[in-house]
């Protein structure tokens, strides 16, 4: 009599929520991205359950591949031999998401969308690089800097920004992968990669 095998034991793959930040698409008619051609982009790269969200690049996407870098950088090259040029990505997970909305030092639920923004970063930008801004000559606009991320209050939006202006210049953002999105769209995207 021989002895029954053994079924081998499967571990379920384990995927994570994660939402894709493309740079400067879709601006005055340059680097044109549709979204049904970035989900499409996004699928062909073995990805599940796939959105977009506006026409500004915001995508969300299920995977089992545990590294965000990884992930923007084949999201990049993807887009690249797709499209014909470079779009800066920087992927985030819905706990970090989560946690930027969560740490927000200012009064979100009492502010206009537009009047709140999340700059989200590559990587940790140092104290130096915010030496010499003068916050308090931008006031009543301020910002505070969180965990590759920088919260921006401009209460005439972003398009009126001196402070933004001054935040993107290159002494803070040189060697960065920099994208900025307002209020209503963190907080959708919270929403989206919510488990």
């Amino acid at each position: 009599m021989t002895k029954p095998t053994a079924k081998p034991v499967t571990k379920p793959v384990t995927k994570k929520k994660y939402a894709a930040l493309l740079r400067g698409i879709n601006v005055g008619g340059n680097k044109k991205v549709p979204m049904a051609e970035l989900r499409a982009v996004l699928e062909g790269l073995g990805h599940g359950d796939v959105q977009t969200y506006l026409q500004s690049g915001n995508a969300v996407f299920s995977s089992a591949e545990g590294d965000p870098d990884a992930l923007a950088r084949g999201l990049e090259a993807a887009i690249e031999g797709h499209f014909g040029f470079r779009v800066p990505c920087l992927v985030v997970d819905g706990e970090y998401l989560a946690a930027v909305a969560g740490a927000c030092p200012f009064p979100a639920a009492e502010l206009e969308g537009r009047q709140l923004h999340a700059t989200f970063f590559s990587a940790q930008p140092g104290p130096e690089r915010f030496a010499a801004l003068d916050g308090p000559a931008y006031l009543p606009e301020e910002y505070r800097l969180g965990d590759r991320v920088l919260y921006l209050y401009a209460p005439d939006g972003l398009g009126r920004s001196k402070l933004a202006e001054a935040l993107a210049r290159p002494a803070v953002v040189k060697g960065l992968d920099v994208t900025t999105r307002n209020w209503n769209t963190v907080a959708k995207l919270v929403e989206l990669t919510r488990p």
